[in-house]
């Protein structure tokens, strides 16, 4: 058996090397480092999969965050309302705004927020809400949009862990992750379903407006060489990484569909432990609400398969796991609002009883496009014989 990698960047650059290598070292040849063609490519073939109007690239996923927030015209100590279970860069870039974080609670399902408790978190001070496609699942976004509708609130879909990843509207349509609020944002760290060389993000409007504005703001306010019309940052998608994106980006879908075929299996091998709770899928983009993984949607695109255990010891699983060579992560051990970072003496811990027990349950298995039969029966047969 070859070793398990949590992420497997290298077999899945051995099935794309030639067409990799050739276009990176093109970009060398030309010495067009920075905005180049390769980047305009880029941009024009993610706005057609995502059959959104406007994709402007970045430097990294946390930038499209802030920027997205920019381009909004946030005023320090206007309030965000945000996932309190999700990785810190959501909130970093609210606090770095001098905006206020208001963290919610999440579902205890798909581990997404809790649109009961955004309502439950609106005051006179709140503009925007932020949700997290987290793990690959699409928040509930008709229930969202619904409470920004009524409250007069901007939406910024925080996308980076859901690329691809389709949702089915009450209004019977399709539309992918990231196009559905005022504005969104996703990362191309290497690790992400869609991933680059090194870091790189973009972000996602149908704002003409909007996106304009933001064209200002990630070239230093400039639109003219030397004309600073707003104020802006130096967060710029170089064409190297973006000749990464463009090699990767038509394999977007088969990638997904490798990674539902590696949840399929992980959740067949678990079935009747009683201890072990597989990803519960929602049933947002499919025709028919289910439970399961099925063959025909991208309603999770499994950026990461993330178990909830009870009754276990997690941390030991953890380190057991470890010892057999088998990675795993803790996305994620501290609830964002016990961070020392985002303290907060509002916060009311029987508000997130939900963000408290995953974060003593949750543990996350490798995850990629290569995973085989055999590191998969492994893994599972691993984890069961601990947890029986």
């Amino acid at each position: 058996m070859k070793k398990i990698q949590m992420v497997d960047l290298k077999g899945q650059y051995e099935q794309i090397k030639e067409q990799v290598d050739s276009s990176v070292l093109d970009v060398i040849q030309s010495t067009a480092f920075i905005n180049g063609p390769e980047v305009h490519n880029f941009q024009k073939e993610l706005e057609e999969y995502l059959n959104i109007k406007h994709v402007i690239p970045c430097a990294n996923g946390t930038d499209a965050l802030q920027i997205a927030m920019m381009g909004l015209g946030l005023k320090p100590g206007d309030e965000v309302i945000t996932a309190d279970f999700t990785f810190a860069a959501t909130v970093e870039v609210i606090a770095l705004l001098q905006l206020t974080p208001v963290l919610v609670d999440v579902e205890p399902d798909s581990f997404n927020i809790d649109p009961k408790a955004i309502r439950k978190a609106i005051t006179p001070k709140t503009k925007a809400i932020v949700p997290v496609h987290l793990f690959g699942q699409a928040a509930n976004m008709d229930e969202i949009m619904e409470i920004a509708n009524e409250h007069k609130l901007f939406v910024i879909e925080d996308n980076a862990q859901g690329i691809g990843a389709d949702y089915k509207s009450q209004d019977g349509k399709t539309l992918k992750t990231g196009t559905i609020g005022h504005i969104a944002s996703t990362s191309f760290f290497p690790s992400k379903n869609l991933g680059c060389y090194g870091d790189g993000g973009a972000i996602f409007t149908n704002n003409d407006e909007l996106a304009h504005t933001i064209r200002g703001i990630v070239n230093h306010g400039m639109y003219k060489r030397y004309h600073h019309d707003v104020v802006g940052v130096n967060s710029r998608l170089d064409s190297i990484q973006a000749a990464v994106l463009r090699a990767k980006l038509p394999n977007l879908d088969q990638y997904n569909n490798a990674r539902r075929a590696a949840a399929r299996k992980y959740n067949k091998a678990f079935e009747g432990i009683s201890n072990i709770i597989t990803p519960q899928i929602k049933g947002n983009g499919c025709a028919t609400n289910h439970d399961t993984i099925c063959d025909t949607c991208n309603c999770h695109v499994f950026h990461q398969y993330t178990l909830k255990v009870i009754d276990v010891d997690r941390d030991a699983l953890a380190q057991h796991l470890n010892e057999k060579g088998i990675p795993c992560g803790v996305y994620y051990p501290i609830p964002l609002h016990s961070q020392k970072a985002y303290l907060d003496e509002r916060y009311n811990e029987a508000d997130f009883t939900v963000t408290n027990q995953l974060v003593k349950e949750v543990i996350s298995l490798p995850m990629h496009t290569e995973l085989d039969n055999e590191q998969i029966d492994f893994i599972t047969k691993t984890i069961i014989d601990f947890v029986s």
